[in-house]
């Protein structure tokens, strides 16, 4: 399947973007102001963004040493990577085997630029710019058939991205799953989570506001049971489905998400 979509290779420093929105939640410096006066408005409705934001990327950080050091997977496949932090996905797992192959995967043109000034020393991991709709190309890519062996157990990681595009019976978040379902081994796992709220206004308010600040290049704020749909068919290991600081966190007095106005939720299937 391919989308069709030519992506974009300027980066407008005008118009938002997720990635960048991230980077200064999580306490980056790559972000425009644009970037930084979109947060602040979406601060006003949701003000447990930062905090959302942080134990997502901590729950990133857990589950690539769960799956690298528990489960033995040394193949990482990373959509919607953003831009690169501190214990990004490639050097958490190469901390527990140096041989561990990552492909970053994300349509900003800015993470691509940085991803790959930081990666240029490093074989064993690659950046690539597509979006993460089309799956087909994706895994065409030179690079990733080159790092990824697909006969081999692999992590496919959506973590935090599938907000970013809207429903659809080919593209959206329950269609590009399913494709990963069909081609991995046995063995795999594919973690999946994205913003969801029960209030139906902060659906609504938080979805109109990004897609309107990101001029259309966004989805939707979900509901668990969206989630919990992505998963079907495969066995979800423990805890299950949930608000992801909770996630098998490192300890009792790590941080949790205090508010609640909405959450980021999900989890790590297993490919039986």
């Amino acid at each position: 399947m391919s989308t069709g979509k030519q992506l974009s290779t300027e980066i407008d420093a005008n118009v938002p973007t997720a990635a960048r929105m991230y980077d200064y939640y999580i306490g980056g410096k790559d972000n425009y102001a644009a970037d930084r006066a979109a947060c602040e408005e979406l601060d006003k409705v949701v003000p447990s963004t930062r905090r959302l934001a942080v134990n997502n990327r901590r729950f990133l950080q857990r589950v690539v040493k769960v799956l690298a050091e528990d489960h033995g997977i040394r193949q990482f496949l990373d959509h919607g990577s953003g831009l690169p932090t501190q214990n990004n996905v490639h050097q958490v797992a190469q901390r527990i085997d140096p041989t561990a192959h990552v492909v970053y995967v994300d349509n900003d043109p800015m993470v691509l630029v940085h991803g790959r000034a930081l990666l240029e020393q490093d074989e064993r991991t690659a950046v690539i710019h597509a979006d993460l709709r089309n799956t087909t190309d994706i895994l065409a890519h030179a690079d990733t058939r080159r790092l990824i062996d697909f006969e081999q157990p692999v992590a496919v990681l959506f973590n935090s991205v599938f907000h970013c595009i809207p429903d659809s019976d080919t593209e959206g978040p329950r269609a590009v799953a399913e494709r990963f379902k069909e081609k991995l081994a046995p063995g795999s796992y594919l973690v999946m989570c994205q913003l969801v709220s029960e209030d139906a206004e902060v659906r609504r308010f938080v979805t109109d506001f990004m897609n309107q600040a990101t001029q259309g290049h966004w989805g939707r704020v979900r509901e668990p049971v969206d989630v919990a749909a992505l998963f079907d068919g495969l066995e979800i290991l423990e805890p299950g489905l949930v608000e992801v600081s909770t996630w098998r966190p490192d300890s009792e007095v790590a941080p949790r998400q205090l508010t609640h106005e909405w959450i980021e939720y999900g989890g790590v299937g297993r490919v039986a």
